[in-house]
């Protein structure tokens, strides 16, 4: 599936030592899936996969109500969802996902994060296609065949499973976020190492030692944008 397991670990692991980063780009999405659908999760899918995806962040529960009520009173802040497509050194590829309330300030922004760091935008299409979305869930304390059989019986479609370091990592269609998590709720897991709609570079790149370097100055640039949600990239970034 692309992307090393490791590499999705060292993602979460970022977003988990910028808490109150993490917390105020969750906060925007779950205002955004609220304001757009009804503020309830139960009628609202959108919001539902939001808000489970948060737990996996221990997004703390007044972060979440208050973005809820804020899409309740009718508030009349509006965001876009965006999508930019670039390049960094030798070719290597970077998505960004954005939720702005001034789309002229954020495509600026991320031109301008690209372009300082040995990199450039593209069109759009220019890179997408050679990513998968996909969900991805890492659980622990399961096996394989057993993880497999639970999620055929339950009608999910398994894109990939492998096991790595103990834990077992799961690729699910996007769709199927919802019904893998019910899926393994009939067996008491509740908790998972990561539970994420991504999009999953279908190969991985080696960069040699200074274009890495240079490649996560700007992934780190792009990541430190306020209105910047998510960041995908092609690049393993093993050691």
């Amino acid at each position: 599936m692309g992307r090393k397991w490791n590499n999705i670990k060292e993602k979460k692991a970022s977003k988990d030592a910028n808490t109150s980063r993490i917390y105020a780009k969750f906060g925007r999405e779950i205002y955004v899936a609220a304001k757009q659908g009804e503020p309830d999760p139960e009628g609202n899918q959108a919001l539902k996969v939001v808000l489970e995806r948060a737990k996996t962040y221990s997004v703390p529960k007044h972060i979440i109500d208050r973005a809820i009520e804020k899409a309740k009173g009718g508030s009349e802040e509006n965001y876009d969802e965006n999508r930019y497509e670039g390049f960094g050194p030798s070719g290597s590829m970077v998505i960004v996902d954005t939720l702005t309330n001034n789309v002229n300030r954020t495509a600026s922004e991320v031109r301008s994060a690209f372009g300082k760091n040995d990199g450039n935008m593209g069109v759009s299409g220019s890179v997408a296609y050679m990513f998968d979305h996909v969900a991805v869930f890492g659980l622990e304390g399961q096996t394989e065949n057993d993880v497999l059989e639970l999620l055929m019986e339950a009608d999910v479609e398994v894109r990939d499973i492998m096991e790595e370091d103990g834990t077992i990592i799961v690729y699910t269609v996007p769709e199927q976020f919802h019904a893998t998590q019910e899926a393994f709720k009939t067996i008491g897991i509740t908790e998972f190492t990561v539970a994420e709609l991504m999009m999953l570079a279908q190969n991985d790149l080696t960069l040699s030692a200074d274009d890495q370097e240079q490649f996560e100055k700007m992934i780190e640039a792009l990541e430190d944008l306020e209105d910047v949600q998510q960041v995908y990239h092609n690049v393993d970034l093993d050691d």
